[in-house]
């Protein structure tokens, strides 16, 4: 079970999809409480400082701020499941305004 929940942004080593690497960065948590009773990974996506390129699933983050994030931002359509253990901190929590569009722009992906 993790100590994590859907909303919270966290401070991750984030893989690269190339597979040549990390970073670390803030990343939102997207897998719910059903899924965290039974494993010790979370399923999140990045979160990216650059808002000059939206691309589709991407969701500009309103209330930045107030999710603990130093610079406006972006939830991008870049999903990956990580062991808790490359979670390293938590910096906050995104509003519920900002949630619902992240999910909305998310299921967008895959279609259903």
């Amino acid at each position: 079970m993790t100590g994590y929940r859907q909303g919270d942004i966290v401070l991750v080593d984030f893989g690269f999809s190339e597979g040549t690497g990390s970073k670390k960065r803030p990343a939102l948590i997207m897998s719910g409480e059903q899924y965290h009773k039974s494993r010790q990974e979370v399923i999140a996506v990045a979160i990216t400082s650059n808002t000059q390129r939206i691309l589709f699933g991407d969701t500009r983050i309103a209330h930045w701020k107030e999710a603990g994030l130093i610079y406006p931002s972006v939830v991008t359509g870049i999903i990956r499941t990580l062991k808790t253990t490359l979670v390293l901190k938590k910096l906050g929590m995104l509003s519920k305004q900002d949630l619902r569009k992240a999910q909305e722009n998310l299921q967008q992906i895959f279609e259903f």
